[in-house]
């Protein structure tokens, strides 16, 4: 009777840590049905028609899983204000979402950026020791040192709310803050800010190992061709991304839905792996450039 009591606990042990494992992922999924089934509101739509000048252009399925993203993301995700800005409006924080969940909606499985907790939001460029000032410029060392976003890997993402609509207002010039710092998310879910995302199989980092060391050899040229004069044509992609590979994958992820044609004509190998990973093809819905 001893033993069978033993083993009886045991038992009790074991079923009770399955159910802790596949308990909270099974109430998760169920929350983000509930939240992803909520009507979406008119007048969020009519926000984003307004502020976000690639939403009209999405084809209607994505659009749906856009607005079920968007409400997963407001549930699952606080805001914060920072500097002088008093308060992250409800306009401010659709639109930063909408933008993050536009990354999400060709992956098998989306996790809305599970180490992300906080978005906190500067009213304009806030001063810190980065260097990113989303502008073409040949001397990288004199850029003032400004930010306009950073990811930390720690549970935050930090935006400058002026360049967010500024982003979202201007579909082509390659310049994004917001795509830019969650491919940085992206790119952090392993702990490793490195260019290169968590991918399905052995065989996906095989070949991504082999595309985005070729494309950024090749880029690193390139900007040092016109950095040094050389070359009298900007690169296509913003020189930021030669700072180092985990750069290089979020101006990617920016020329990717900002000018998906010329990305696809001047780099196809990058535009190809990029397709893969994120499940979209921009091409077909994003219009050409004039």
């Amino acid at each position: 009777m001893f033993e069978v009591a033993i083993l009886a606990a045991l038992l009790l042990l074991v079923l009770g840590g399955l159910a802790a494992a596949v308990g909270p992922s099974l109430w998760r999924r169920r929350i983000r049905q509930r939240h992803a089934s909520q009507p979406f509101p008119a007048e969020w739509q009519g926000w984003l028609e307004n502020d976000y000048a690639l939403y009209p252009h999405l084809p209607a399925d994505l659009r749906q899983k856009l607005h079920e993203y968007i409400q997963i993301f407001l549930a699952e995700k606080t805001f914060e204000p920072c500097g002088d800005l008093r308060e992250v409006t409800p306009e401010m924080r659709l639109l930063v979402a909408a933008q993050a969940c536009l990354l999400l909606l060709g992956m098998r499985q989306a996790t809305f950026y599970p180490r992300l907790q906080t978005i906190l939001v500067y009213p304009d460029a806030y001063r810190d020791s980065g260097k990113r000032v989303f502008e073409l410029t040949k001397d990288r060392k004199a850029r003032r040192e400004e930010r306009l976003g950073e990811s930390w890997g720690s549970g935050s993402v930090v935006l400058a709310w002026s360049d967010v609509l500024r982003g979202a207002a201007s579909e082509d010039d390659g310049i994004n803050v917001t795509y830019h710092e969650f491919a940085h998310q992206l790119d952090q879910a392993d702990s490793r800010a490195d260019g290169v995302p968590p991918l399905d199989d052995g065989e996906d980092y095989s070949h991504w190992a082999g595309v985005w060391s070729d494309e950024y050899a090749d880029f690193l040229d390139q900007v040092d061709a016109w950095e040094s004069h050389r070359s009298q044509k900007a690169p296509l992609l913003d020189p930021y991304g030669a700072e180092n590979p985990a750069e290089f994958f979020a101006v990617s992820t920016e020329g990717f839905f900002e000018f998906p044609h010329e990305l696809q004509q001047e780099r196809p190998a990058l535009y190809a792996e990029l397709k893969h990973y994120y499940g979209l093809d921009p091409a077909r819905w994003v219009p050409k450039r004039s």
